[in-house]
Order: structure tokens, then C-alpha cells, then sequence
């Protein structure tokens, strides 16, 4: 997978050699863990990295990796914390994003806009039918979220035939409940999943390793509203490079 484009101030691009990984998992440690270090798993090997750099160096990163079919599923990330197997229905290449983060300094939401845009160009190189991936909240207690776990579950839950099933030892039942504030305890990354017709699983996971509560997020490509899909292909046009 090939990805290159600069848009204003930033330059996007795939990591291209051992170097670009580390200062890519070293962002990744940084963000998720709050001090220097390393975050790197066995599933690095198996993906593509995306590089968002400005003046003063990387500024956000996440990666992807190509699942061309449903034989492809059981390797994915995902798949070490949610059943699958509803989505070996789907009959079109599917891509899993992970990893996703922006340094903290780096308070710019052209950042978050060129992730899409970067997404957008490989969904439409591969022909891309499903977008996936987990989405985080920090901590593992879900009781500061039960306002977005509520407003996930009555409006945002899956279709029967693709969603996941229950497979972590640790899970939370996303249950419409109370709504107040919701909005609020979103990350960014699930708010645009969302606004683009995306949809989650069931059920929240509780990941003690990445100390995260996270949700299965999925984006069936041919539901993304079109005038979302046009703004994002428009960060792609040279004739943009300004914005």
C-alpha cells in the first residue's frame, strides 16, 4: 500500500523503513501510555503504517492492515477480542485501521481530517468495502461513559448479520440507558466513524494491557453519506494543497 500527499502545513505518507516504525511506535507509547517507550506487537509486521508529520516532526500516526477476504479475519487485531465470524459474510475486501493516534501538543483537527483523507485514498485504491477497527475510551472503569455506552446502544448497534459476538473474558453490555452528555465522552475518532454511518458492536471490551475500555467499529463504505465522501477525496485533489 502507497500513500503520499501534503496538505497546508502537513505531510502524509507510509512508513518506508525500520526507522519510520520506531518514531511511529514511539508516538504510539507516548499517547498511550503517557511516557517514552516503545509500543510495538506482533501485529506491526503484518500492517501498513501511516505517518502525519508536520514542523516539528510526526504528529500522528495509525495503521492498517488488508483483509481481502474472510480467511483473512482471525489475523487481524480485532479478532484477539471479538467473534468475527458475522463478518465472513462480507463479500468485499475489508480493511482494519488500529493504532490511531495524535500527539497530544498537536492540537489541530487538520490532523484527524488527513487520517480520513489518508483512509479514503487506500479505501479507494483497494476497492475497499468494510472499514474496521476498535475504538478506545481511557481507563477500564465503563461507569464515566455510561452516557455514550447508552447513546450506542440506541442508536448505533450494528446489523445482526455483521456485527461481532462476545469473545474477551472481560465485556461490558452496552445498554440504553441515561444520554445526558454523551456527545461529550466520545473520542474524536468514533464521532467521525459515526458521522459517516458508521456503526459498534454490542458490548464494550476491557483491555487491562492498553488500559481501554473499546468498542468494535465498522464502516460499510457504500453508506458513507456522499457529501462526506466528496470533502474527503477533495483533501486528496493538488488543485487543495492549501487547506
Amino acid at each position: 500500500m502507497t500513500i503520499a500527499f501534503h496538505k497546508g502545513r502537513y505531510g502524509v505518507r507510509v512508513a518506508a523503513d525500520a526507522a519510520d516504525l520506531h518514531a511511529c511506535q514511539t508516538l504510539r507509547h507516548r499517547c498511550f501510555f503517557g511516557t517514552d517507550g516503545v509500543d510495538a506487537d506482533r501485529f506491526d509486521p503484518l500492517c501498513t503504517h501511516v505517518m502525519i508529520a508536520g514542523d516539528t516532526g510526526l504528529v500522528g500516526t495509525f495503521r492498517v492492515m488488508h483483509v481481502p477476504d474472510a480467511a483473512a479475519l482471525p489475523r487481524t487485531y480485532a479478532a484477539k477480542a471479538y467473534d468475527l465470524e458475522p463478518l465472513a459474510r462480507f463479500d468485499q475486501p475489508m480493511l482494519e485501521m488500529g493504532r490511531f493516534c495524535i500527539d497530544p501538543a498537536a492540537k489541530d483537527g487538520d490532523v484527524l481530517r488527513l487520517a480520513w483523507g489518508a483512509l479514503t485514498q487506500l479505501v479507494d485504491a483497494h476497492g475497499i468495502g468494510l472499514l474496521f477497527g476498535c475504538s478506545s475510551f481511557a481507563g477500564t472503569d465503563p461507569a464515566p461513559y455510561a452516557a455514550a455506552f447508552g447513546l450506542l446502544a440506541s442508536q448505533y448497534c450494528g446489523p445482526a448479520t455483521l456485527r461481532p459476538a462476545r469473545l474477551a473474558p472481560e465485556v461490558v453490555p452496552l445498554v440504553a440507558d441515561r444520554q445526558q452528555g454523551a456527545a461529550a465522552q466520545l473520542p474524536p475518532l468514533l464521532r467521525t466513524y459515526l458521522a459517516m454511518g458508521g456503526w459498534v458492536s454490542d458490548h464494550a471490551v476491557i483491555d487491562r494491557q492498553m488500559a481501554t475500555l473499546h468498542v468494535f467499529t465498522g464502516l460499510e463504505i457504500a453508506k458513507v453519506p456522499p457529501q462526506r465522501a466528496h470533502a474527503l477525496r477533495a483533501l486528496l485533489d493538488p488543485a487543495n494543497s492549501h487547506i
